[in-house]
């Protein structure tokens, strides 16, 4: 039996989705537009990287053909595909470019509802649900209230909250509510009961997570998040390829923020890390030791929450390329037959206006040693992703999406 590997890019978006206008997006292509802009030297920096993006491993493991499946340019048109890649895009079904639905729909389950959001006004949070944070939370008052990057708007009130002992709350275009405390000055047990209790009283307006984000240091220049983030989210609505997994008896192995994502639910070990790189020591130990019949799971944040919401282009070249440079690693680690699968929950196109996700296609690419490999085409639903896992798996068929795994199949 197979083992699957399905890394989510966060972010990471190829553009061309028909319905972007619709969201204030039309044009957006994360991938598209850091290309552009590293071959025009506007994606230089100093010290970080320079020249045209180079992601050769990518690029041969079909991210171009995937690109031009999704927006009609390939950046990378003289890649040579390896043995057994295969490459593909997929439009988002769900009414959302968040990431709770886009990793939902990547796992099978496309969102039937619509979120709650908070309005991109001062303050965005009504006043009601602020004084019953403020009482139930026990707390003397919360800052921010607003819309926010999570590492700027800690520079702003951090110092603040640290004299004075409020939570710093913000929103973004997610369906969400992020609680930002120091892990000494509040403490991390305290933030974590307060963000609990948020995730009560936003209950009724059906808001998909309440983010912990724990951090320390003691100035504005010296302030860092941690890796002890957790997310509070309403669990998934059918069962996830996750679940299907564990019913099976195979195991989950969730890395970074999938566990949070998922409520826990279906998920058999997690294992985090602070940093892409990082993560990707971890997911190489979660791939040994993954055995037969198991689903390895992985997201790595870094590219939308330290790049693409903070429009940082060069950033987010570099972190790519970075990226790149260890999937051979990776690759290296797959037995015949093996499933790696890389993808995106949605766009966050450093070039756009705004700090926010964009409405993009994701690209579908990677390898199964010993499989025919070549194009899967243009995937009506994330869903398809999720099937392809659970075919290879040797699951039944869900509720959503078609598989692939016929085209790209293992020889006998």
């Amino acid at each position: 039996m197979a083992r699957a590997f399905l890394f989510v890019l966060d972010s990471f978006g190829i553009g061309g989705a028909p319905d972007a206008e619709r969201f204030g997006d039309d044009g957006s292509d994360t991938l598209g537009h850091i290309a552009r802009a590293a071959a025009s030297g506007a994606a230089d920096r100093q010290g970080l990287r320079s020249g045209p993006l180079a992601l050769p491993v990518m690029a041969s493991l079909g991210l171009g053909q995937a690109a031009r499946v999704a927006a009609g340019e390939d950046p990378f048109p003289l890649a040579k595909l390896a043995e057994g890649a295969f490459h593909g895009s997929a439009q988002e079904l769900s009414n959302g470019k968040d990431t709770i639905t886009g990793h939902w729909e990547i796992a099978g389950v496309p969102v039937p509802f619509a979120w709650g959001y908070f309005p991109e006004t001062v303050p965005a949070f009504p006043a009601e649900l602020v004084e019953a944070i403020i009482r139930e939370g026990e707390v003397p008052g919360i800052l921010a209230n607003c819309h926010a990057s999570g590492t700027e708007v800690i520079e702003r009130f951090g110092e603040e909250h640290v004299r004075t002992c409020k939570p710093i709350c913000y929103t973004s275009v997610d369906s969400v509510i992020q609680i930002a405390a120091h892990e000494q000055h509040f403490g991390l047990e305290r933030l974590l009961a307060l963000c609990k209790t948020v995730r009560k009283l936003v209950d009724p307006l059906n808001i998909g997570r309440v983010i912990a984000r724990p951090f320390v240091g003691e100035t504005a220049a010296t302030f860092e998040r941690t890796p002890n983030r957790k997310d509070f989210a309403v669990p998934p609505p059918e069962p996830t390829i996750l679940d299907r997994v564990v019913a099976a008896g195979g195991r989950t192995l969730c890395m970074g923020k999938i566990g949070d994502i998922f409520t826990h639910r279906g998920v058999s070990e997690v294992r985090k890390a602070a940093g892409n790189l990082p993560l990707f020591d971890k997911t190489l130990v979660a791939m040994d030791d993954a055995g037969d019949g198991d689903l390895v799971f992985a997201n790595f944040v870094d590219f939308d929450t330290e790049f693409g919401h903070r429009r940082d282009v060069a950033g987010y070249a570099a972190a790519l390329e970075a990226f790149d440079r260890r999937l051979p690693e990776a690759i290296a680690k797959l037995r015949q037959g093996d499933l790696l699968l890389l993808t995106a929950d949605h766009g966050c196109d450093p070039t756009w206006r705004g700090t926010d996700h964009t409405r993009e296609r994701v690209p579908i690419f990677g390898m199964i040693p010993g499989g025919v490999g070549g194009s899967v085409g243009l995937r009506k639903t994330y869903a398809d992703i999720g099937e392809t896992v659970a075919a290879y798996l040797g699951l039944d068929k869900g509720a959503h999406g078609t598989s692939f795994a016929e085209i790209i199949a293992a020889h006998a």
